[in-house]
């Protein structure tokens, strides 16, 4: 007894190390300043990133806020990622419990009857009572490896919710945007055609007087029909970009009707882009956090790995009461008691240990690598943001200064048509210009202001003021 005392205290002592790697955070490399620059009259201004956590609200739209609540509250893909934390919250409790003792408790009753060849016929009861106690020290680490695992796992998760919270902010917004520039574009199709109707009326008008000839009529009529038949693709764009918003939020398609049938103007970008620093937001953004926790859980898997090379020793033990009768289990002569103890350490297992952790150990380097190029595709998301925000800003107002000329040079032909100094085509190429060029405006206004959303989104921002306290789920 004394020898497998001594032995235990020795392997005790041996399993004050944990074997395997231990986890040591990637340097982040990231450029000082990003490299794209806004232009005219737009400004960039670094801050915190923190202060990213409201974006949307330097939009100013009301409903925009109303509507993100909302989905923060009600989205699927956002439940769904909660429930994950909780999956993952409940692993990393099953990982802890593998470092405590498991203790059963059982009551027992038999009657067995012996061959009368071989046992002479007796009958025979045996009740039984007790508890049974097993431990499987944890030696050499690889249970609190398996719980390092757990924990970054759940980490990662975490991190994933707030990945899916980020997007889904951005979704919100885009697609509220895309409603409303599908509104804008609708009304400036609609005010032309009532600007193309009155001029195919003066048309009609003049050729009845016999100022002009038929082909005036056809032509005024089909550049009325060809603007009109616009209308039903916008429409159709507008209840589709409608519908995903709803679905967005949790809610059937359709549901937001009412509450969008009002036309509102595209919201208008801020001239000062409040943005993070390279680094700041590479320690911010959720995906790259997600895929540094993933790598520290991939390191503790070697680990894990690892103590299989190790003995492992399991301690058991029982007390209860056994007897052949009923009345006499609860009697002091009927206690029992058990302990032992088991040392299993592989000797032969063809390489399977050492190949498992090779394993473990390339997952490792490719978590590695996932890490450096979520990093990597953080940089280039962020510049490429920037380099559109800022290219659209240039076009839009090279189209806003388009279009109100396309406007003067209408009131113009119009003008010179009536007093029958110009040919009806001038007119008609006129007002094709300024419906070109206005809807190009237009889209161009929904395409900065997305193209500023898509800039936060790769940011990061959004997820630090409204993700929600799992933890005490």
């Amino acid at each position: 007894m004394k020898r497998l005392a001594s032995g235990l205290l020795l392997l005790l002592l041996a399993g004050c190390a944990t074997v395997g790697p231990d986890y040591v955070p990637p340097e982040i490399s990231a450029p000082a300043h990003w490299t794209a620059e806004l232009e005219g009259g737009q400004t960039v201004k670094y801050v915190d990133i923190q202060a990213l956590a409201d974006w949307w609200t330097a939009l100013n739209d009301p409903i925009l806020s109303s509507l993100i609540e909302r989905a923060v509250a009600d989205n699927l893909d956002l439940k769904k990622a909660r429930a994950r934390v909780r999956e993952a919250r409940a692993r990393r409790g099953i990982s802890q419990a593998d470092l405590f003792p498991a203790i059963d408790t059982g009551i027992s009753a038999n009657r067995n009857r012996s061959s009368e060849e071989t046992g002479g016929g007796e009958t025979r009861e045996l009740y039984t009572a007790g508890f049974d106690a097993s431990w499987e020290l944890d030696l050499f680490g690889g249970k609190r490896r398996a719980i390092e695992a757990a924990e970054a796992e759940l980490q990662a998760s975490e991190e994933d919710l707030r990945d899916v919270l980020v997007s889904l902010l951005a979704e919100v917004a885009l697609n509220y945007v895309e409603v409303r520039s599908f509104q804008t574009r609708l009304s400036i199709a609609e005010a032309n055609l009532d600007t193309q109707t009155e001029t195919y009326n003066i048309t009609q008008w003049r050729f009845r007087a016999g100022l002009t000839t038929q082909l005036d009529v056809e032509q005024a009529g089909y550049n009325l029909e060809q603007t009109r038949s616009q209308i039903p693709t916008l429409q159709t764009g507008l209840e589709q970009a409608g519908n995903r918003l709803a679905v967005l939020l949790g809610e059937h398609p359709g549901f937001l009707k009412d509450i969008l049938s009002e036309p509102k103007s595209i919201p208008v970008t801020p001239l000062e882009v409040a943005i993070g620093l390279p680094a700041d937001v590479l320690r911010r953004r959720p995906d790259v956090r997600r895929a540094e926790r993933q790598l520290a859980a991939q390191t503790a898997q070697v680990g894990v790995a690892t103590a299989d090379l190790y003995p492992k020793l399991s301690l058991t033990g029982s007390i209860g009461l056994e007897a052949l009768s009923l009345g006499n289990l609860f009697l002091s002569r009927a206690r029992t008691s058990a302990i032992g103890s088991n040392i299993g350490w592989p000797i032969f297992d063809a390489g399977r240990i050492r190949q498992n952790i090779k394993v473990q150990t390339a997952v490792q380097e490719q978590a590695l690598i996932q890490y450096e190029t979520a990093v990597l595709t953080a940089l280039e998301e962020v510049e490429n943001a920037l380099v559109s925000y800022a290219d659209e800003q240039v076009r839009r107002r090279s189209l806003l200064k388009a279009s109100q000329a396309a406007q003067r040079a209408v009131d113009l032909a119009q003008n010179k048509y009536v007093s029958g100094l110009i040919d009806f085509q001038a007119v008609l190429d006129a007002q094709r210009s300024l419906l070109s060029l206005q809807d190009q405006l237009a889209i161009s206004e929904g395409e900065a202001t997305s193209n500023l959303i898509t800039l936060y989104k790769a940011l990061g921002g959004g997820w630090t003021s409204l993700v929600p306290d799992d933890k005490k789920k």
